[in-house]
């Protein structure tokens, strides 16, 4: 028609949104320095997820990894064993041109810690994939080492400019240097305190990322969705209702060859101070304004702040140490008889504690928490009791079956969350007793959950510090349970219980002064 506009049409694919929340975001030109990169973690769970992250789609075209250790190998004998770690532990299919890439970006600095000449050569290796990679000066630094060598890498890094970036790019940005800590954040409150001033004094807080492992799992995260994306839940997740909750960590494996690390730690510093604790914290956490990371935070650590241990500790706490036993049909040593273990340790692999929060939401509901060595199978689930109901309409009889209502997450190994209720049993009676509604991750979603390690990782080179406990975290656990370990320390021996068991007999009684019994899981 003369006169009228030419008009063109854009195609858009039906089947992507233009807000697709399904991409994840991808992280910037960086590094990553490894340090104590031939250790196990490094190979079971770090090389392999930074392969995965790639598989993925997730890293830039130039990122370089950069191995740290004492062994005398060249880049290609590096590149070599990570690549023997990715094909032995990697969670994504192996692909060789994936793996080629990464590949061109591996380097590795041999030197001890205390090698002024070593971190001279891990600077100019830096500065060297700046140019070669485009990594435009961001690194990160991996901690993969003892607590106890901390103060040199640290004083090493500062020392050769590396904790801090001097120069800038071309639109006046200065890069971003990172420092990435793995547990233990100190073995009390005091080493706590000056660990976290040591590490502040070359990174600032901002830029330090404490990796618990746990926070980075999918069912974790989805306590959050459970809680705040759902309406159905919040009116009960409270004191009104619920009874007590009991957050569960435990494993089937001994501690057979972990003596070096294991040996004066024991089961409450291990796994209390940090996992369940910051478990404890997303469970009683109230709605955050938003979910950037300084409102998840502060949430947190509004709780911790109220949580306390309840009194007298010798009634609402256990410890244990686990003797010889049968586990999974196979008859296993005690720990005294571990290797490396002194025969006189009194190092407990079982720690059990009863804490309250005291707010509103949660006044009067005892929280327990207990994790172990060598129990009757490996699983980690939070459970939420509610109360019995007030009045029940049936004869005894019929209800003699009939536990409390409960909620489930269950973090590890089977993913998903249980619903426990009452339901009549068929038949012409009225019968009524607890059954379970269940929700699996692996059922419901056809992908496979990323390891959380991935997720960690990304979020490090993201600067998400959302899922890493802040100083006033890590400080005010070890101020919860510091007076367990001091009056641990000051009375005797730990309780034993047989391996294969669900922990000592002061654990059940524990439970059973207040008329409640542990959770069989």
């Amino acid at each position: 028609m003369a006169g009228s506009a030419k008009t063109s049409t854009v195609w858009k694919n039906p089947l992507r949104d233009e807000r697709d929340k399904r991409v994840p975001r991808i992280a910037g030109p960086c590094s990553m320095v490894i340090f104590g990169v031939t250790g196990d973690l490094s190979r079971k769970k770090l090389m392999p997820a930074i392969y995965d992250l790639a598989n993925r789609g997730l890293l830039p075209p130039g990122f370089a990894l950069v191995g740290f250790a004492r062994r005398d190998y060249a880049d290609e004998d590096f590149a070599a064993v990570v690549l023997d770690a990715v094909k032995a532990h990697a969670r994504t299919p192996f692909r060789q041109e994936v793996w080629d890439h990464l590949a061109e970006g591996i380097r590795f600095v041999q030197g001890t810690f205390d090698d002024d000449a070593a971190f001279a050569k891990l600077a100019d290796t830096l500065g060297r994939l700046d140019k070669e990679r485009g990594t435009g000066g961001n690194h990160a630094f991996y901690l993969s080492i003892p607590p106890n060598m901390f103060p040199v890498v640290l004083d090493q890094l500062s020392e050769h400019k590396l904790a801090q970036p001097t120069t800038t790019d071309i639109a006046g940005r200065k890069p971003w240097r990172r420092v990435v800590i793995e547990k233990p954040f100190g073995h009390d409150l005091d080493s706590a305190v000056e660990l976290n001033a040591l590490v502040n004094r070359v990174f600032p807080e901002e830029t330090v990322f404490r990796i618990d492992h746990y926070l980075g799992k999918e069912t974790v995260q989805n306590i959050l969705a459970l809680r705040f994306a759902n309406q159905l839940f919040d009116p009960i997740w409270n004191a009104n209702y619920v009874d007590h909750v009991q957050i569960t960590m435990a494993e089937d494996i001994g501690l057979g060859g972990r003596a070096g690390y294991y040996d004066g730690i024991g089961a409450a510093r291990d796994v209390i101070q940090n996992h369940l604790l910051q478990l404890l914290a997303l469970t009683a956490m109230e709605e955050p304004i938003s979910f950037e990371p300084k409102q998840l935070q502060t949430e947190k650590i509004k709780v911790l702040s109220a949580t306390k241990l309840v009194e007298p500790l010798e009634e609402t706490t256990a410890r244990g140490q686990y003797s010889e036993g049968w586990q999974g049909g196979e008859h296993v040593v005690g720990l005294l008889d571990e290797e490396g273990f002194d025969p006189q340790s009194k190092t407990e692999t079982y720690a059990a504690i009863t804490l309250e929060v005291d707010t509103r939401r949660w006044a009067g509901v005892p929280f327990y928490l207990r994790t172990g060595k060598r129990l009757g199978r490996r699983v980690t689930e939070i459970a939420v009791v509610f109360k019995r109901a007030p009045h029940l309409p049936f004869d005894q009889t019929m209800t003699e079956e009939l536990g409390q209502n409960a909620l489930v997450i269950r973090v590890q190994p089977d993913e998903g969350i249980t619903m426990r209720f009452g339901s009549k049993v068929p038949g012409s009676g009225m019968e009524v007793r607890d059954v379970n509604m269940d929700f699996s991750y692996g059922e419901a979603f056809t992908e496979s959950s990323p390891e959380a390690y991935e997720r960690l990782i990304l979020d490090v080179l993201l600067g998400v510090p959302s899922l890493f406990p802040v100083n006033a975290e890590v400080e005010l656990s070890w101020r919860i349970l510091d007076p367990v370990l001091e009056r641990w320390a000051a009375d005797g021996t730990p309780d034993p219980y047989p391996a294969g068991t669900w922990g000592p007999a002061s654990a059940d009684e524990m439970l059973e002064r207040t008329g409640r019994e542990w959770r069989r899981p």
